[in-house]
């Protein structure tokens, strides 16, 4: 239990890396930028992939009608994540630490991880909704006003995963550094289930077999 206890206290700190490296990250690739146009997204906002990309983005959506790209201060998400991220670091440490002094079970380390997933996905979940009404939600006075083949106004949200075609733009929109930590650390401590369960059944096979034994 005291291995499987210790791996469950490391593999909450990789979510750590969320405040430093960012969670997401999408390019903009066109003929007219032989250096594709990226934005970072950070746990607590949004910064260039190089100087000037948010400032060169916000020009080129301006022309179609979308807002200008969110300032911390202007998404709730922004000062919300970190302390949910923060939370469950400290969570996950303490729940490791209680299971090397045995005060806890290894189920406590699977309850852990189904809860990262939970609040992973419902994060997934909130960011592809602001992805969408970012990319529709456009402004009916915009300087370019396109139209699908059906007559319908042309929208511009950017794949949540993958890659797309906006325009004459190639969108990618990928896992970053922060997102492949918080994948390292979330496998760690289902790694410290599976470990704490053999442990547990080994535990109790050896203690059956004394007592048949005596």
């Amino acid at each position: 239990m005291k291995k499987a206890s210790i791996i469950m206290i490391i593999g909450p700190l990789f979510l750590l890396g969320l405040f430093s490296f960012p969670l997401w990250n999408i390019m903009l690739g066109a003929p007219q930028y032989p250096e594709p146009l990226g934005m970072n997204i950070h746990i607590d906002g949004l910064s260039d992939m190089n100087e000037f990309d948010l400032q060169n983005i916000d020009g080129l959506n301006h022309y179609i009608g979308m807002r200008t790209l969110p300032k911390p201060d202007e998404m709730w998400e922004f000062s919300t994540f970190p302390i949910v991220v923060g939370t469950m670091v400290a969570l996950g440490v303490l729940i490791g630490i209680l299971g090397y002094f045995r005060k806890v079970s290894y189920k406590w380390f699977l309850g852990w991880f189904i809860l990262m997933s939970i609040l992973g996905v419902l994060g997934m979940y909130d960011f592809n909704a602001w992805m969408v009404d970012y990319g529709t939600n456009l402004d009916p006075n915009a300087i370019m006003k396109l139209s699908n083949l059906d007559g319908t106004p042309m929208t511009y949200s950017p794949p949540l995963f993958g890659k797309a075609d906006m325009l004459n733009f190639k969108v990618t929109s990928l896992p970053s550094t922060g997102a492949w930590l918080m994948f390292v650390g979330m496998m760690l401590t289902l790694v410290a289930f599976i470990l704490g369960r053999k442990n547990r059944k080994f535990a109790v096979m050896k203690e059956s077999s004394k007592l048949i034994t005596s």
